[in-house]
């Protein structure tokens, strides 16, 4: 392949689609920005709107999309993904926005010749820094009791004080070692915790003092001051920090999740922020997005909510564009891609 054609299916501005073509000038850009208007904010960047199109100007598009060699997105679902693949014999690459773009992939529920065809990649490593920080907003919450100093102030109460915890005598677990979590290690450790983390395979990661085997996880649960899950969304890790796990944890211990809201258990954490074994709960994701209004997560004194956004910033698109650039520079040049799905566990 000496060029390549690239679908837009995101909300990519024009200043953008220039980057990417100036980062990689073999590639050619198909874009219709009546089907996918650019972004006018990085919150519509995150969640754009549906396009009110007509059937026929909605089949002309995924026509088009299914012409190229590339996808720059997700055609809007799943299930429209689905489409063109099955529309396409050009297709062979397809980068997903998110992180954990896998479980995009999966829910398209493409055969098994198709999985085999083309390649899917995600934006793994553009939100580490973000979610990273994030992680450590909610262990300090936690650590400083920012619920009770909240309800001081509301009360006008100015009692004589309480010993708050320190970072720096806490030991945090962090629950996948990935880009996120590594980076999530390192921060922790530069305010003085020590730093455990589990891993299946074993090989040392900066910054973390004690490496701890996935099938170790109940038992180091309830062990340490701060647990922080950074997992993908698989069949493995659902629900994977279930009432088991909560069962021995000590009371007080705080919980951050930056992964995904299916590796919690929501009514075991309830049960566990109810009766103190979780003293706080910082969660920027839920099992199911958005939360619905009758869940307790929204009145519990004691958690923390982001509405999945702890992610965002406004250099995220110029990243997820430099990082497409160089795959599209591989694919090219004959080189492995980076961040590639793997169509098994689809992380």
């Amino acid at each position: 392949m000496d060029r390549m054609r690239v679908g837009i299916a995101a909300g990519l501005p024009e200043a953008l689609c220039e980057r990417l073509t100036a980062l990689e000038p073999r590639i050619e850009l198909v874009r219709d920005v009546e089907a996918v208007p650019p972004a006018r904010s990085i919150g519509e960047w995150a969640r754009p709107a549906a396009v009110e199109r007509t059937e026929a100007e909605d089949a002309a598009w995924l026509r088009a999309l299914a012409d190229c060699d590339a996808l720059f997105g997700i055609p809007g679902s799943p299930q429209r993904l689905a489409r063109v693949l099955a529309a396409s014999d050009r297709v062979r690459w397809v980068h997903t926005m998110a992180a954990g773009g896998g479980g995009q992939v999966k829910a398209a529920n493409l055969d098994a010749a198709t999985l085999e065809r083309v390649t899917f990649t995600t934006s793994a490593g553009v939100h580490g820094a973000p979610l990273a920080e994030w992680a450590v907003l909610g262990v300090l919450a936690g650590a400083k009791d920012v619920p009770r100093l909240e309800r001081q102030r509301r009360e006008r109460s100015w009692d004589d004080g309480w010993a708050m915890r320190h970072v720096e005598d806490m030991t945090v677990l962090v629950v996948g070692l990935g880009g996120i979590g590594t980076q999530v290690a390192q921060r922790m450790s530069a305010l003085g915790a020590t730093v455990w983390g589990t891993t299946r395979s074993g090989e040392p990661v900066p910054h973390v003092d004690r490496l701890v085997p996935a099938e170790h996880l109940a038992e180091a649960a309830s062990q340490v001051d701060a647990i922080v899950l950074t997992l993908p969304g698989t069949a493995l890790t659902e629900r994977l920090v279930d009432a088991a796990v909560l069962a021995g944890v000590r009371p007080g211990t705080i919980l951050v999740n930056v992964g995904r809201g299916t590796v919690v258990d929501e009514e075991a954490l309830l049960e566990a922020l109810d009766d103190g074994r979780i003293g706080y709960a910082a969660l920027d994701v839920t099992a199911i997005e958005p939360l619905p209004q009758d869940s307790r997560l929204w009145t519990h004194e004691r958690v923390l909510l982001s509405p999945h956004t702890a992610a965002l910033h406004e250099e995220e698109p110029a990243r997820i564009v430099a990082l497409f650039a160089d795959n599209a520079r591989r694919l090219l040049d004959g080189e492995p891609l980076r961040n590639v799905v793997d169509t098994v566990e689809f992380y």
